[in-house]
């Protein structure tokens, strides 16, 4: 087996900021801009958490083209700083990483505050750091308290708002894993669609045992057929996710026997003179590219 090629240079290098070379120009504004503040102030009380991204040393000039990072070196330029700690490609692709980074989701977010306030940064250095509201730290911190485990690994890389949590805390771990499947399901991760679910949830899945205050114009008989309509949403997922996998199987087998076939001129005639629409039905399945991308003849 062939080892995997790293992108980068595990170990980050201290380069000077002299020999790092941007590789795209910020407009002048961004100064004034509240991230800006936000990076800045961040290195200022507790350093540089994520090491900018460089290309490979050019063996001429010494210097390195910047990939990621750019309001960050910004920053570390206006505190006078001479140096900064970086990541080095082992690639010669002139591409802006900026594309192909993914940013922390909540959780990770939450876990990196969680890191610091144990490492003894308090709360409001954090605030101070961040720019932020000492009780958005405080709301972080508190992220997953409640929050059963298969529930939190399910939102593991997405990002939502904090009183999300808010939300499903009031549900029991079984019923927070449905609405979390659910939402995920809907790429709809928002308060407001928990809130939703949370009004229709069972009282005996609630953690209280209470139902939550019912939603303006909606009648005692207008809730019982909400529950009842998210019983039946959440069991047809269920059965939607059990049978996924083989009829995807099923799917690519049959689109891969179909091409073959229509590849047969003899098969291909006999279609197209006998069985017409059929034959048009097996040319779009052969030319459906995946199943989130599915073609639609043109309306003439």
């Amino acid at each position: 087996m062939t080892g995997v090629t790293l992108a980068f240079i595990p170990e980050p290098l201290s380069i000077a900021l002299d020999h790092i070379l941007p590789s795209r120009r910020l407009p002048s504004t961004i100064f004034d801009s509240r991230k800006f503040r936000q990076v800045r102030s961040s290195i200022e009380e507790i350093g540089l958490i994520e090491p900018l991204s460089v290309s490979a040393m050019d063996q001429t000039t010494g210097n390195y083209i910047l990939l990621d990072g750019h309001v960050r070196l910004l920053a570390i330029q206006d505190l006078r700083q001479v140096e900064a700690v970086c990541l080095v490609a082992t690639d010669d692709e002139s591409y802006t990483y900026n594309n192909r980074v993914n940013r922390l989701s909540t959780i990770q977010e939450h876990i990196m505050i969680r890191r610091a306030v144990d490492r003894g940064i308090s709360p409001e250095r954090l605030a101070k750091a961040l720019a932020i509201d000492v009780t958005s730290i405080l709301k972080r911190l508190s992220l997953l308290n409640g929050i059963c485990t298969e529930a939190a690994e399910l939102l593991g890389d997405r990002q939502f708002s904090s009183d999300l949590s808010r939300v499903l805390r009031k549900m029991k771990p079984t019923r927070q894993v449905e609405c979390v499947e659910l939402m995920v399901a809907a790429n709809n991760v928002t308060v407001a669609y928990a809130e939703a679910l949370l009004v229709a949830t069972p009282i005996a899945l609630l953690v209280e045992g209470k139902k939550p205050t019912r939603l303006a114009g909606i009648n005692p008989e207008q809730m019982a057929k909400m529950e009842r309509e998210m019983g039946n949403l959440q069991g047809q997922y269920k059965l939607v996710e059990q049978t996924y996998g083989q009829d995807v199987l099923n799917l690519v087998l049959a689109k891969g026997y179909l091409a073959k076939l229509l590849k047969n001129d003899s098969v291909t005639q006999h279609l197209r003179q006998h069985y017409p629409d059929l034959f048009s039905e097996f040319g779009v399945i052969v030319e459906t590219v995946s199943l989130d991308r599915q073609q639609f003849s043109a309306v003439a």
